[in-house]
């Protein structure tokens, strides 16, 4: 109560924070009267001006208003399209890095336009961050020309291809038109680039793996706007971004557990928990699984794989099902995104859960692949020097884009008042009864030509209801993961009088629903059959269309405009408001209501036992839907305790990707300092004292000499390493007694037999050795770290049961596994360097054994190798006496 009323005097934090944005709208308006007298030439100079400016030193804040005000005035002049206050506004909210959220059809893409123009200007380059191909390549080519006519370069990148923005470029396909193909290199090094999160993350991903900062494509993570923010970095939160390659392992495995599955009994051999989306195998299944497969013990070590591959078979056959989780197409298992309902070719479910599925439909199972590469899209976006986002739906997820990515949202009122009206949930007692009900309420829309979409949450429930409409004669289109390249335009006709469309969750978002449809679509239906029209003939069909979509939209506004009808509750509110807010675009006319029974998935799983009593309570009846703001309310709390409870998962999986984001950036940033430095022998020298040091300590531990210095050890570890000649050395130091001038002799040495190296080999040879080999142990030993810290993850929850945090405890051994990693690569790098030997053209030529290509391999040194001999036995921990740069358990004690 309190709260409520501070917030009729003071008004929300949304609206001081939008009242701070007045002035500026106003200074952009009162520019509007002189800017509309410059000339195109006087509009185009004014991006030199601007750039001027700033090398002056003004800030982009100094010329917002006066950039935002050209960028308006040329959209008037090149789009037929004015960016209105609100829009303004949103444009203000992006350039400050926060979130914009703005309704369905307020004019997103043009928006991003004012921000996208002044945040150019400095020349370090603007993302554009979209969800699919198709919204990147339809942005650049309707954005394209207001930045063109300011004489700024876009690109544009896709899943095979890259473009640039080119308005005199015309293509044998009309929908690439404008789209000039370049490399990927040159689509980022444009002053705006559009591209998917998927390809963004996948290109810095590569851009790590390579062995030149030429080939690099990206530039410096400067400013990026996420459009459909909420959809990019929430839901997509959880999947990781992973380059792998395939791995050794036999697939057999898979079809022999595949067999045994069936053969396991729920609730007697394993449990089931839909929440978690887990498997557990119970003690008698356990022991049933042993005698299936044919092993004593099921969790021995040594079969602990076997386990694993059992789960996973497990959860392949109870939780994943055909058409809702995936489909099959052409013998491949393609994953369906859970919240769009988009089929994510290439994309695999990891741990062996994709192969599982793979089995239990019968098809080829793809050989198991182990990460090369890996990041998640939190982490990546976060590495954005600025950030901001837009979206219809953010401010019930304000929390999570706040704690993670420290990104505010601003709620942008709509330029003309809503206009939808929101019923209440009908709910019914089964499934059979609400399906009945939506059937009958299409039918009724249907009768009066007024336009339905039909909102499902899966591809299978999509399908059913389509038989259910075919049965009753009711016209439709589908439009859902299956029909994915069809989608923008479907849609696009989804506000024609008397259509019904069926949309899996929120496909085909991006794209607005206009009231009887969509002229330029209309036109291209009319020609379809008409494969070389000419321009005259297009101009006359278009304006025919728009004829058409006039009149239809006057019958589309009598009948009450566009009826959203959700078949189901999502998890998620803001799944529900975007389904929703296709409706009621720029003031039109618009009504929702959802369809709800006790067999949904969320009523059954989060609901409770509570509604259904309930229900029970108000004396239910099978046909006769229940409409209870008591209901409702249980039904938005069971909601926001699932968004509760994925947001702590999503924040669970962050404190522990963290870990390993220092660590990859810690590798990556290495690895550009090796490809930038003409040079490594700064970090060489560096690399041999500190080795030289480590051997020092464990093998001559006190200050003077004494019987503790293992003189045997330092000679066969310096051997193992350096290669240095033991007679020769032991000579050098056999009279030196006291450890500084130890640690003075033996680095001096190192360092004349890497001098002694460098003219055997000559400078330029060496440099470019030591620069690959360097960069192919880091890769090598990385991608085992991967795998390693995957397995170190999948294990560390148990630590719980031994009172321990799972997180700290994960923390302390990923940070000795990357010593670990960096001794190895020290370690096998220097043994590599030391013990290399370049042979002559005659030499080469000489012996049969060796190809004339190759310039350098590994060897001893001359002198025979003396047989290591060991006076003490070294530490678990502590380096193996042979050299081999591994921990003494790892290697020769192991």
């Amino acid at each position: 109560m309190i709260g409520y009323v501070l917030k009729k005097i003071f008004g929300t934090n949304n609206e001081r924070e939008l009242k701070k944005l007045v002035p500026l709208v106003e200074l952009i308006n009162d520019q509007e009267a002189a800017v509309s007298k410059l000339s195109d030439s006087e509009l185009k100079d004014k991006t030199g001006e601007f750039r001027t400016r700033l090398q002056n030193g003004e800030t982009l804040d100094d010329i917002l208003t006066e950039a935002f005000a050209v960028v308006r005035e040329v959209s008037k002049r090149i789009l037929s399209m004015r960016h209105f206050d609100m829009q303004l506004v949103g444009g203000i909210v992006l350039h400050q890095g926060k979130i914009s959220e703005m309704k369905t059809g307020e004019g997103k893409t043009l928006v991003a336009t004012l921000p996208v123009y002044l945040n150019a200007l400095d020349g370090r380059g603007v993302h554009v961050v979209t969800v699919n191909d198709y919204l990147a390549r339809r942005d650049t080519q309707w954005m394209g020309p207001i930045y063109n006519f300011l004489g700024l370069s876009v690109g544009a990148i896709q899943n095979d291809d890259s473009f640039i923005y080119d308005p005199s470029y015309k293509s044998e396909y009309e929908k690439l038109d404008f789209l000039n193909p370049c490399t990927r290199q040159e689509a980022y090094h444009a002053d705006i680039t559009y591209g998917t999160n998927n390809e963004y993350g996948f290109d810095y991903l590569r851009d790590n793996m390579k062995y030149e900062l030429a080939e690099f494509s990206q530039r410096e993570l400067n400013y990026a706007i996420v459009d459909e923010v909420d959809s990019i970095l929430i839901d997509e939160a959880r999947t990781p971004l992973i380059i792998s390659g395939p791995s050794e392992e036999s697939t057999d495995k898979y079809y022999k557990i595949n067999k045994m599955i069936p053969k396991l009994k729920k609730e007697i051999d394993y449990t089931i928990d839909e929440k978690a989306k887990n498997a557990i195998l119970t003690e008698e299944g356990a022991i049933h699984a042993e005698r299936l497969i044919g092993v004593e013990n099921l969790f021995d070590p040594i079969n602990i794989e076997l386990v694993h591959h059992v789960l996973q078979g497990l959860k392949a056959h109870s939780l994943y099902r055909k058409d809702t989780d995936y489909v099959v197409t052409d013998g491949e298992v393609i994953i369906v995104d859970e919240f769009t309902g988009r089929l994510m070719p290439g994309r695999r479910w990891s741990d062996g859960l994709h192969q599982a599925i793979e089995a239990k439909e019968g098809v080829k199972i793809e050989s198991e692949n182990q990460t090369l590469a890996t990041i998640t899209f939190q982490n990546f976006f976060r590495m954005y020097n600025k950030l901001a986002g837009m979206t219809g739906t953010a401010d019930t997820e304000a929390e999570e884009f706040g704690k993670i990515y420290n990104l505010d949202v601003m709620v942008i009122p709509t330029n003309r008042p809503m206009n939808r009206t929101d019923l209440p949930d009908s709910i019914y007692k089964n499934e059979q009864a609400k399906y009945k009900a939506v059937i009958e309420t299409i039918k009724e829309c249907n009768s009066i030509a007024q336009p339905v979409l039909v909102g499902t949450i899966s591809i299978d429930k999509s399908e059913v209801l389509s038989k259910e409409l075919k049965k009753a004669g009711i016209p439709h289109s589908v439009l859902n993961a299956k029909h994915h390249d069809k989608e923008a335009e479907i849609v696009a006709q989804a506000g024609r009088s008397g259509a019904v469309t069926i949309a899996t969750n929120m496909a085909g978002r991006g794209t607005d629903i206009v009231l009887g449809g969509n002229p330029k679509g209309l036109a291209h239906d009319m020609l379809k059959d008409n494969k070389e029209y000419t321009d005259e003939e297009w101009i006359k069909t278009l304006s025919k269309a728009e004829e058409i979509c006039a009149r239809d939209k006057e019958k589309v506004i009598a009948a009450g405009g566009l009826f959203i009808l959700g078949t189901e509750r999502h998890e998620a509110r803001r799944i529900d408001n975007q389904l929703r807010g296709r409706s009621g675009r720029q003031g039109d006319p618009g009504t929702s209501r959802f369809f709800l029974s006790l067999e949904d998935d969320l009523m059954r799983i989060f609901g409770s036992d509570r509604i259904s009593g309930l229900m029970g309570r108000l004396g239910m009846e099978e046909d006769i839907p229940i409409e209870n703001k008591m209901v409702s309310r249980a039904i938005a709390n069971a909601q926001k305790k699932v968004e509760a409870h994925n947001f702590d998962i999503r924040k669970h999986l962050l404190e522990y990707d963290d870990v390993m984001n220092k660590q990859r950036t810690e590798i990556y940033s290495f690895r550009r300092e090796i490809l930038a430095a003409e040079s490594l022998q700064e970090q060489i020298m560096e690399m041999i004292e500190d080795t030289a040091t480590d051997i020092l300590e464990r093998s001559c531990p006190e200050d003077t000499y004494t019987e503790n210095w293992d003189m045997v050890s330092l000679l066969d570890s310096l051997f193992g390493i350096f290669g240095v000649p033991q007679k020769e050395l032991k000579r050098q130091i056999e009279d030196i007694k006291h450890i500084d001038a130890l640690r003075e002799k033996i680095p001096a040495v190192l360092k004349d037999l890497y001098k002694k190296k460098e003219e055997e080999m000559g400078e330029h040879v060496l440099r470019y050795f030591e620069k690959v080999t360097l960069l192919q142990l880091l890769d090598t030993q990385w991608k085992d770290h991967l795998l390693a810290m995957d397995h170190l993850k999948e294990g560390i929850g148990l630590r719980g049961y031994g009172q321990k945090d799972p997180l700290v405890e994960y923390k302390k051994e990923a940070f000795d596994m990357f010593s670990d990693l960096t001794f190895r690569v020290t370690g096998e790098f220097l043994t590599r360097l030391f013990h290399i030997k370049v042979h002559s053209e005659e030499e080469i030529e000489r012996s049969s054994t060796f190809k004339r290509q190759p310039v350098f391999y590994n060897r001893s040194d001359n002198e025979t190798p003396q047989t290591v001999r060991k006076s003490k036995k070294p530490g678990r921990n502590d380096p193996c006496t042979c050299g081999s740069g591994k921990k003494y358990k790892k290697c020769c004690g192991k």
